[in-house]
């Protein structure tokens, strides 16, 4: 099954969507066997006018974590890297604060969100091409928020030591490993990593809408170096899609040039650990290597999110129909942007079936909120959940980056969903709309956490 439409009717079923979800410009791409389609509309930055174009860079996000992922099944397909060994066998001076994670940590354990270190660490170490060094030495104080193992909790730490690593085998910055071994084997011409080579390009700014604000450009281009591995790579839909396909064909560029193998394609797509919090709807309900895994009516379908300062930017591959779908935005409703596009595109091109987001039942549930209520806290944020008017809310303050952003709390409410998973529902108003999945968990020692967004967070008072 082809797309049967042209660029210009694409364009239009775009515009339309993207308006009525108030993102200033989108780029979207379509990647089925023999060919990929693609559009552009709307503006990069809404102060200048200056319009998107299928050749303009959007930052892709934390998507640049599956890039890292198979930056590292490299060095695994070629000898280099044992995922199950010690980090220190790489790095003889990582460490954090808990000091049995520091020697039992593995690779495997930062591929797959596992490590149990905080994080949500953005320590910004410069701008030279030592800031991943420097940013893996500023971690010696970083603490360990779950036991190592215990659960799948979200990490943007994590894959920037896994991008150090790059480094140490590759002998080179993280910034040129990507160049060599991924970017120019599958002639990607319109990706990078660095504000410098970005400006040779037209390119997107995000955009935040505050509270009793208009939408407005995000005070912030983007995120800084040290956090390349985990989110920094700006690049075109077209050239996403184009990364997906190496993925799609086994290991393979278009050109038959074998750059990572078939055995490592299938390790990285296979579930190495579910999500607490997944599962439901349209979320990942398992994670690979680098990869969020979903199950979609009995389909496999891969994919990933990306979110920066006002830009957000998805990725769906369903393998066993050779497609693959990226929608990059600059700010707006983009969830439910995306949420409307995938389901009737990958509909048509795939013939799966997306899961209709899930709502709260009604009438909604009763139950005790006695076993709910407490502090949570990791870095980055902390949580609050309380009992106001009768409705259970949990109340979230940013720290450290994005406070700025957010100064002031926020309440979500939690409306449960299904009693003996502990699972609730949530809406953040950012995303008018969209309920989010919340989910309580005990962990093997007992202790309680609170799962959403990917993350755990513990129970400290």
């Amino acid at each position: 099954m082809s797309l049967t439409m042209d660029e210009t009717a694409l364009a239009a079923r775009l515009d339309d969507a993207r308006e009525r979800h108030g993102t200033p410009g989108a780029s979207i791409a379509v990647l089925t066997p023999g060919r990929v389609d693609v559009a552009a509309t709307g503006l990069l930055n809404i102060s200048t006018g200056v319009e998107a174009t299928t050749d303009s860079l959007f930052q892709i996000g934390s998507i640049t974590k599956v890039w890292t992922a198979t930056l590292a099944m490299q060095l695994v397909d070629e000898g280099l890297l044992d995922l199950d060994v010690p980090i220190r066998t790489y790095l003889p001076d990582f460490r954090v604060a808990d000091e049995g994670t520091s020697k039992a940590a593995t690779t495997r354990h930062l591929l797959t969100h596992t490590s149990g270190i905080d994080g949500d660490h953005f320590a910004d170490t410069g701008r030279g091409d030592d800031v991943l060094e420097r940013y893996v030495a500023t971690c010696a104080s970083l603490r360990s928020v779950l036991p190592l193992g215990a659960t799948m909790s979200y990490c943007n730490t994590g894959f920037v030591i896994l991008g150090r690593i790059v480094e140490v085998l590759r002998e080179s910055s993280w910034d040129a490993a990507l160049q060599v071994h991924l970017v120019e084997p599958l002639e990607l011409s319109h990706t990078a990593t660095l504000p410098e080579t970005v400006l040779r390009f037209r390119a997107a700014i995000g955009h935040i809408q505050p509270p009793g604000h208009e939408l407005q450009p995000a005070p912030a281009w983007g995120l800084p170096r040290s956090s390349g591995p985990a989110g920094a790579i700006c690049a075109t839909a077209a050239d996403v899609v184009g990364f997906a396909r190496l993925h799609l064909d086994n290991g393979r560029t278009s050109g038959g040039r074998q750059v990572v193998s078939a055995d490592s394609v299938r390790a990285m797509r296979k579930s190495h650990v579910a999500v607490p919090s997944g599962g439901s709807g349209p979320f990942a309900g398992d994670w690979g290597l680098g990869w969020g895994i979903y199950d979609w009516n009995g389909r496999t379908v891969l994919g990933h999110d990306g979110g920066t300062i006002g830009q957000y930017a998805f990725l769906r591959v369903v393998p066993d129909a050779g497609v693959a779908l990226a929608l990059l935005t600059n700010g707006g409703n983009a969830v439910e942007l995306f949420h409307e596009l995938a389901a009737d595109l990958l509909g048509e091109a795939a013939d799966v079936a997306v899961p209709a987001p899930v709502v709260p039942p009604d009438p909604e549930l009763e139950f005790d909120p006695t076993p709910y209520l407490g502090i949570y806290e990791r870095e980055g944020a902390s949580f609050e959940v309380v009992v106001r008017g009768g409705k259970l809310f949990a109340v979230q303050t940013v720290v450290g980056l994005g406070s700025e952003l957010t100064p002031e709390p926020i309440d979500l409410p939690l409306v449960l969903l299904e009693p003996e998973a502990e699972s609730f529902l949530t809406q953040h108003p950012a995303l008018p709309g969209t309920w989010l999945p919340v989910t309580f968990i005990t962990l093997a020692d007992g202790r309680r956490c609170m799962h959403s967004g990917g993350r755990a967070t513990p129970r400290v008072a």
